[in-house]
């Protein structure tokens, strides 16, 4: 496990850091997903959207927002207790959305399917041992999904949504092995995403 003292060298007092808790894909997953993020633009060019970027897509299982600098060790506790009562799990990455389901699309995403349900279960653990560490509990059901871009303007944004859905993509099975603790920096080139801790499920 990575220190958060370590990582930010000598920190301010009051420092704070934007963290969430994911899973990552394997490269030529999000290659794959690159190649479909590359259709849609193709189909609707003048839309306006923030595309994810290659690097970037992730599976999110927790975002925890702003984390005191001498917190961030507690989220990485949780994580690794969490993640060690879990073996690997599949799961499909599969069928394209939309975020709002009715009114205006705001996000495009690809669906991920956990049919163990061993997902929603390591997600839900996450919850308990965050919550024994004293961070909120998520208060939006857990929807895992893969967001490819985020609509800043209405316009175009119905085409480049229907666009979207129309593109089929190959369903793709995945074993996620580990649980990540990632730190986001925003700016305007885009969030720069760095890694604090790693914690492979069942160890």
């Amino acid at each position: 496990m990575l220190k958060a003292s370590t990582q930010a060298g000598v920190t301010r007092n009051g420092e704070s850091w934007r963290i969430f808790c994911a899973v990552s894909l394997p490269e030529s997953v999000r290659e794959q997903l690159m190649k479909h993020t590359e259709q849609v633009r193709a189909a609707a060019p003048r839309a306006q959207a923030s595309w994810s970027r290659q690097d970037n897509i992730h599976l999110t299982l927790k975002f925890l927002g702003e984390v005191s600098v001498t917190r961030v060790d507690d989220v990485s506790d949780a994580a690794e207790r969490a993640a060690k009562e879990f073996s690997p799990i599949k799961i499909s990455v599969e069928q394209t959305g939309v975020f709002p389901r009715h009114g205006p699309p705001r996000v495009l995403w690809i669906g991920v399917y956990d049919d163990s349900g061993c997902l929603a279960s390591l997600n839900s653990r996450l919850e308990d041992e965050c919550a024994a560490k004293g961070f909120a509990r998520q208060e939006r059901p857990f929807h895992p999904h893969l967001t490819l871009a985020r609509l800043r303007k209405p316009q175009g944004a119905r085409d480049l949504a229907e666009k979207h859905k129309a593109i089929h993509f190959e369903p793709v099975e995945v074993v996620v092995s580990e649980l990540l603790v990632i730190r986001s920096e925003l700016s305007s080139e885009g969030s720069k995403y760095s890694m604090i801790s790693r914690h492979p499920l069942g160890t």
